[in-house]
């Protein structure tokens, strides 16, 4: 049987980062009032200093690392224009570390105080249909394809304590549509396609065939503006029929300084019984008040039937 937190849980999304991070967020996240936070990774380019202030913050919070944060690490290209002698220093390790058991890439995180877990995707995600760097999985991980990706994935959601699980990701998965502005779509030439993980992807629906309640899936990497055009932005939200609401919140830049303020942003979801009933992306100023609100996504009002009678 599954048990559902009475109250609801007020979560907090931190978007890509890249390194802008001020000791003013963790005040913000403070008077929003939030219950847990998630942060979706990219933090910066190997930027363990910003990963030491996430680590620090007293709030409940999981993480997964982005491809930003193996920058020099995980591909040859990286390597050849790492900063740090890599002999000497392994900055990835360094941010796994930092950030112990919050870190739930290809791991999860129970939260007894909401009865729910958060399950981690494949960490350091750089999407796409195609397996890459190969040598960084399996050294760090003894992965060495999509479909020990999801195994792992699926071990995590069965090792969880709880029976309504929330998946973190950096990318999100495959099946969110492929036009260029869609959650996951490719925003760069040729235009479209989908760039999802499909182990993701995969992951999830054997979770949801496990019986397990997933109301909440999210994930960044693929940022808001788009590449191509100015005349619109990112589609964030996606709710499927399943009930799952998946959210990209790489709001990116999150912090801007405006003329007369300097305003920073927060995806905030309300989890209901086991369900999403609401999400907004806010900013909040400098007096650590919501500037403006964004309403992403509201749980549609169940239809109520009238009886008829003859």
């Amino acid at each position: 049987m599954t048990s559902y937190h009475n109250n609801p849980v007020k979560i907090a999304v931190v978007g890509d980062i890249h390194d802008q991070w001020e000791n003013e967020d963790a005040i913000a996240l403070q008077e929003l009032g939030v219950d847990l936070v998630l942060f979706v990774g990219d933090f910066g380019n190997e930027s363990v200093e910003v990963v030491r202030k996430i680590a620090a913050l007293d709030l409940d919070k999981a993480a997964i690392l982005g491809n930003h944060d193996a920058w020099y690490t995980a591909s040859d290209w990286g390597r050849k224009r790492c900063p740090y002698d890599r002999k000497k220093e392994d900055w990835v390790q360094q941010q796994l570390d930092l950030l112990g058991e919050a870190h739930v890439g290809y791991g999860y995180l129970d939260f007894p105080q909401f009865q729910l877990s958060v399950v981690g995707s494949r960490p350091f995600s750089w999407g796409g249909e195609v397996w890459k760097n190969n040598e960084f999985y399996q050294e760090r991980y003894g992965i060495t394809s999509f479909a020990e990706s999801v195994e792992r994935i699926v071990e995590a959601v069965q090792s969880a304590a709880y029976e309504t699980i929330v998946f973190l990701g950096h990318n999100g998965p495959t099946g969110l549509g492929d036009k260029a502005e869609d959650p996951c779509g490719r925003d760069w030439q040729p235009l479209g396609g989908d760039h999802g993980d499909p182990d993701f992807a995969e992951a999830i629906a054997q979770t949801q065939a496990l019986g397990k309640n997933v109301p909440f899936v999210t994930f960044g990497h693929m940022h808001h503006s788009l590449r191509h055009t100015k005349e619109q932005r990112r589609r964030a939200i996606v709710a499927s029929p399943e009930g799952t609401v998946y959210l990209n919140s790489a709001s990116v830049p999150r912090i801007i300084q405006t003329e007369t303020n300097r305003v920073r942003n927060f995806s905030l979801v309300s989890l209901e019984a086991g369900i999403v009933s609401k999400i907004s992306l806010v900013w909040v100023g400098q007096d650590y008040s919501v500037v403006s609100e964004q309403l992403l996504y509201r749980r549609p009002e169940p239809v109520e039937i009238q009886p008829v009678y003859s």
